[in-house]
């Protein structure tokens, strides 16, 4: 694994592939994956951002099997209606890349559901969005799920007390919070995969601290979070650099199930892909059922169902 680059990739030719996020590290992911050969499907809620990003990857890989897919992680209908066309149009998928997400929103703010924005985007929509492509991706032979989580999950907690901040909302808590529940829904998913042969290979991956929208987006350009990413961008390594390890867990014959993969530098900020160090709280299995079990209840939707 010593510096491994998306030129070390396995050739993808025949592999269809759903990136969620259609900007930054989902890019750059959906980029070097038509790069090696696959289709890729991928997926967010700006249809222009969407074009936009088809026309970068057929621009860069010319005959790229590349098509946008109109999603918005923050509805449950949405997502529902992204799996029903897939159903229609595919008749499997091997990998689903669970990237995209939303950072510290300065104000509460909630789904379509009423879900507290960062946990019901980051984590429930990606819930929802893995549930529902199950029957897809068990028809691959060598399916993959891998889900992004971040060095935020590090101080993160599940605050089943108050787990959408309705009472004291701190966006930063609320974030780190959404990024601990997608680490233990891949750890989850394995153990499931395997205690009931559903033939999945779920893996976790974080991109160490890259240089990507994110911050602009969600608290703003001027926050203190913005000025940061504006200003002191050299502590930001390239979102082509932040993509290696989600790219290593999708693609490498040597990613482990249940893993979990960082860059291998200064604190796991940045560098090269490499096994990361998983925090205490999310190797409790207690707390990854119980979470689980009120995900499905929040969603409505039961993976036993499509698995």
């Amino acid at each position: 694994m010593n510096r491994w680059t998306a030129a070390d990739m396995p050739p993808q030719e025949g592999r269809v592939a759903v990136v969620t996020g259609t900007g930054g590290l989902g890019l750059e992911d959906a980029l070097a994956l038509a790069r090696a050969g696959a289709e890729v499907i991928i997926a967010g809620r700006s249809a222009r951002k969407g074009a936009q990003a088809v026309d970068r990857i057929r621009s860069e890989v010319p005959g790229a099997k590349v098509q946008f897919g109109e999603i918005d992680l923050a509805s449950l209908k949405s997502v529902a209606t992204f799996v029903a066309r897939l159903d229609q149009q595919r008749s499997h998928i091997d990998l689903l890349i669970n990237n995209a997400g939303v950072m510290v929103p300065p104000q509460r703010k909630e789904t379509a559901d009423g879900f507290e924005l960062q946990l019901g985007t980051n984590y429930l929509g990606h819930f929802a969005l893995t549930a529902g492509l199950m029957p897809l991706l068990r028809k691959s032979k060598q399916p993959r799920v891998v889900t992004l989580s971040s060095v935020a999950a590090r101080n993160g907690q599940i605050n089943f007390a108050d787990l959408q901040y309705a009472s004291r909302y701190v966006p930063m808590e609320a974030y780190g919070q959404s990024k601990l529940a997608c680490l233990m829904f891949a750890f989850e998913l394995q153990r499931r995969s395997l205690a009931g042969n559903w033939g999945i290979t779920s893996i976790a991956a974080h991109p160490g601290v890259s240089r990507t929208d994110l911050l602009h987006n969600a608290p703003g350009r001027m926050s203190a979070q913005g000025l940061i990413r504006t200003y002191l961008w050299f502590l930001f390594q390239p979102a082509a650099q932040g993509a290696l390890p989600t790219l290593y867990a999708a693609t490498a014959p040597d990613a482990e199930g249940g893993g979990y993969y960082g860059p291998n530098g200064l604190s796991e900020t940045r560098g090269y892909p490499a096994p990361s160090k998983v925090p205490q709280q999310a190797l409790d299995k207690a707390v990854a059922g119980r979470l689980w079990t009120l995900s499905e209840q929040m969603t409505g939707i039961t993976f036993g169902e499509y698995a």
